[in-house]
């Protein structure tokens, strides 16, 4: 089984750019930085419960990862860079340390390494089992309306959540909470260890404005950069700003 994706082919003979989106979002998140690319050939992914990859259900990191695997086989991608946000941030990481076959390098905007304590796991397990229930119950107007109030998002003024709140509000509630559980942070192994241990280049992205996930950059020791004028969402905040930062580094 492959993940429903839209692929954009160059002639080239460069590596592919594969996205990742994050939770609630889909393939057409990253496009607008994706084009710019127009000498590298690009994926964009739906990940399982979202888009058109809706109806499949995982029940963890692992099977996301075959997933993952077996799209890039459906398409015959042999060497890429996976750039994944929040969500597809983790997504990626996970993959990457599982040594994905044909990884060239990758690129993490805003994305967790993983829960360091069992507490902190815990209490996550409870947090997400809380909105997934809501998901499941709820309209997800609602829901999203108070989803954008968390501390990640508040650089967000109105008009910005209540654009993400509409355009989030599209998604199938019950698909959105069976992925939320499948792949929480609750579940997820720290990354810390096997990513300071990689032999694979790693670039960390993230926005000005989003203080918890800068923080987490400096505890990974990975090269950062920092994009302005940018919240959590920093590739929706600030395109041109994420557009720059990465053909630099495809350029080193």
């Amino acid at each position: 089984m492959s993940l429903h994706a839209q692929a954009t082919v160059s002639q080239s003979g460069a590596p592919w750019l594969v996205f990742l989106h994050g939770f609630s979002g889909d393939c057409r998140e990253w496009q607008t930085v994706g084009e710019a690319f127009q000498d590298y050939s690009r994926l964009y992914i739906d990940l399982p419960g979202h888009g058109g990859s809706a109806d499949i259900k995982v029940s963890g990191f692992n099977d996301v990862c075959a997933l993952l695997r077996s799209t890039l086989l459906s398409y015959n991608i042999l060497n890429y860079w996976l750039v994944g946000y929040s969500l597809g941030g983790r997504v990626a990481m996970m993959a990457a340390c599982q040594e994905i076959p044909g990884l060239c390098g990758l690129v993490v905007e805003g994305g967790h390494p993983g829960l360091q304590s069992e507490e902190a796991r815990v209490q996550r397990r409870l947090s997400d089992g809380r909105w997934a229930a809501r998901f499941r119950a709820e309209p997800l107007s609602e829901v999203f309306n108070d989803w954008y109030q968390q501390p990640v998002f508040s650089s967000l003024n109105a008009a910005q959540r209540e654009a993400l709140v509409d355009l989030r509000s599209q998604n199938n509630g019950h698909t959105l909470a069976a992925m939320l559980e499948a792949t929480s942070l609750a579940v997820q192994p720290d990354l810390r260890a096997r990513l300071t241990a990689r032999t694979f280049p790693f670039y960390y992205l993230c926005g000005e404005r989003d203080d918890k996930f800068r923080a987490l950059a400096t505890e990974m020791s990975v090269p950062n950069h920092v994009i302005r004028n940018a919240g959590h969402n920093a590739h929706r905040d600030n395109p041109a700003g994420v557009v720059n930062c990465l053909a630099q580094i495809l350029r080193r």
